[in-house]
């Protein structure tokens, strides 16, 4: 089941639902998950005042790079801060360039739109985020709790954080792993 490593990119005002499920999801999957704060390595203080502690900051796991999977949190504010920062661009830029699993999650995918990521691809958001994520018509919206296009994962908000997690497990490891982290959850 190893092998396979993902980059959590985590911003001031992510939403932790988003933040928490899919890293323990996919570290039960004995994936190695990287979160990497935005700004720092210092505490960020989530939408709800949930204080998560990075593993490192988005600097230093560049350095380790490239991942298997890059993973963005949605959160009003989280997401307005990934899409205005030039080192998630560049992240994304890259990741996309090398066809590398790209994954966001409520209004999260907002920065794929801020920064040119996965035009013509068909994705979903929290449904406050629709209208942004249409704007200029470079996406098909789908209603999907989980949308899964190509290289593209995107999903609903925090009550789907768990689905969005295991269709990450799924694509990177297989189906059969996917269920044997999900089986015990009692989902």
């Amino acid at each position: 089941m190893a092998g396979k490593r993902v980059l959590l990119i985590l911003a001031k005002g992510a939403e932790e639902m988003e933040v928490v499920i899919p890293t323990d999801l996919m570290r039960r999957a004995e994936i190695t998950v990287t979160v990497a704060g935005l700004a720092s390595c210092e505490s960020v203080t989530c939408s709800r005042n949930v204080v998560i502690c990075p593993d490192t900051s988005l600097q230093d796991a560049i350095k380790q790079g490239p991942y298997d999977a890059v993973v963005l949190p949605g959160g009003n504010l989280g997401a307005q801060n990934l899409s205005e920062s030039p080192v998630v661009k560049e992240v994304l830029k890259a990741q996309e360039a090398r066809k590398g699993l790209i994954a966001a999650i409520c209004a999260g995918p907002t920065a794929l739109l801020a920064h040119g990521i996965g035009y013509g691809h068909k994705v979903t958001t929290h449904p406050l985020a629709k209208d942004k994520m249409m704007t200029g018509g470079n996406y098909t919206y789908s209603e999907a709790r989980v949308e899964i296009d190509g290289n593209i994962i995107t999903s609903r908000g925090p009550g789907t954080s768990f689905e969005f997690g295991l269709a990450i497990i799924e694509k990177l490891l297989g189906k059969d792993v996917a269920e044997k982290v999900r089986v015990p959850l009692i989902l």
